[in-house]
């Protein structure tokens, strides 16, 4: 790197300074009554008290997995599992930046120890690095933190993106944007989505560390549909009745819902699997959707299965095995600006998916509605209509060969770290 490009830096990193200063100010603020930033911040409290009590890298090599949240992780998941499998010496830390991730997935058994990252800044960095000693880091899809990419690249530490996507919006792709660019140069590898993503990296000289495998969360939902386990009491609860399944939803997406399932024919039955599932909205959920029940109130009173047509689940943890026991499936959080939630859980079983109208920005949402396997509504009207319209054989079909069609990033992947020859069974 030349002395011009690091004085080009310079500017930017003092003004990345800044940004960490009023953020990490600001959470510190709102901890005070916000739950979920409190959890942020009395999470990296003590971190490295806690590591240095549980982590001991020299019995295997290290294998650093960083990922923004749930989502993320559910896409580093089957690296995680085959490397392991193929590597059983091999110690995984995994990381989360968000509490919706870590909070749900501390005690997730795949890997040796899960924490929060550090707070991004050099001294950090450092440390962390000094007590980890990973031999590979991982980031999955995003998450691109100066400090700690910059000491992995000066420690000559293999490090990979994987299922990465990006848009020519993104700061990498700006005049303005070297501090960003050089974010990315540090990475040993990086594995895309999709021949868009290549072309823009190519356009800023990364063409040759960059390779289209795919994203990984389809890998994820083959290997979870292979696994599933039946449900007891939902499969008595659906019987042989039309079932509608849905997911991680909202209440645009529950009004909606609502609206359908009172017009709807008496043989129509809904499973529903909100987003939120603290007891305000769950009471809200009861008097919303008539003749309703919970999934708590079903495993004690067996008896009242033959009379209500909604089922409200009021735990975590099935979700994805739930989808199985649809006719159609409703992925929720389509009308926020985030868009919906991940509608290849549903798709794996060869079931057709609805959403709200905002799926644009997931390439697996844009292409599987242009091969006719989901379909996005905007009100009770439209959901009725697509309902009555669809041919649901044809596009679970659909959905089932486009999950399976687009499998095999996790190979990819895995069979690159081969070549790098990384890892021995010794």
């Amino acid at each position: 790197m030349s002395f011009t490009f690091l004085l080009d830096l310079r500017p930017m990193i003092f003004l990345y300074n800044i940004f960490r200063i009023v953020y990490k100010t600001g959470i510190s603020i709102v901890s005070r009554w916000n739950e979920k930033a409190k959890k942020w911040v009395d999470g990296r409290m003590n971190w490295k008290q806690e590591l240095a009590a549980t982590w001991k890298p020299e019995q295997g090599d290290v294998v650093w997995m960083h990922c923004a949240s749930l989502g993320e992780f559910e896409q580093g998941r089957p690296i995680i599992e085959k490397l392991k499998s193929q590597n059983p010496k091999a110690k995984i830390l995994l990381t989360f930046f968000s509490p919706s991730g870590y909070e749900v997935r501390k005690n997730y058994s795949g890997a040796d120890h899960v924490m929060y990252l550090p707070f991004d800044s050099a001294g950090n960095a450092a440390v962390f690095l000094d007590m980890v000693q990973p031999k590979l880091a991982i980031f999955v899809k995003y998450e691109f933190w100066h400090y700690y990419l910059a000491e992995l690249s000066n420690r000559k530490i293999e490090t990979i993106l994987v299922s990465g996507i990006f848009r020519s919006t993104q700061p990498f792709f700006q005049w303005w944007g070297s501090f960003h660019r050089n974010m990315l140069n540090n990475f040993s590898h990086l594995f895309v989505q999709n021949e868009s993503s290549k072309k823009l990296l190519g356009s800023i000289g990364l063409a040759s560390k960059t390779t289209v495998a795919g994203d990984t969360r389809f890998d994820r939902v083959i290997t979870a549909a292979e696994q599933w386990k039946p449900i007891e009491q939902v499969g008595a609860f659906c019987g042989d009745q039309s079932v509608m399944v849905a997911g991680s939803t909202w209440a645009e997406d529950e009004n909606i819902l609502a609206e359908f399932i009172k017009d709807h024919s008496t043989n129509q039955k809904l499973i529903i699997a909100p987003h939120e599932i603290k007891t305000e909205n769950i009471n809200r959920l009861k008097e919303l959707l008539l003749n309703s029940i919970t999934f708590s109130e079903l495993s004690i009173h067996h008896s009242l299965l033959t009379t209500h047509r909604v089922l409200i689940i009021d735990n975590i943890g099935y979700l994805s095995r739930l989808y199985k026991y649809a006719t159609v499936c409703y992925v929720g959080g389509g009308f926020n600006k985030s868009g919906h939630h991940n509608i290849l859980e549903a798709a794996v079983y060869g079931k057709p998916v609805i959403t709200g109208p905002n799926f644009q920005k997931f390439k697996e949402s844009v292409e599987l509605k242009n091969e006719g396997g989901s379909f996005t509504v905007d009100s009770s009207m439209q959901l009725k209509e697509v309902m009555l319209l669809m041919n649901i054989q044809q596009a679970g079909i659909i959905a089932a060969n486009f999950v399976r069609r687009n499998g095999g990033a996790t190979d990819t992947i895995l069979n690159w770290l081969q070549e790098k020859r990384l890892f021995t069974n010794a």
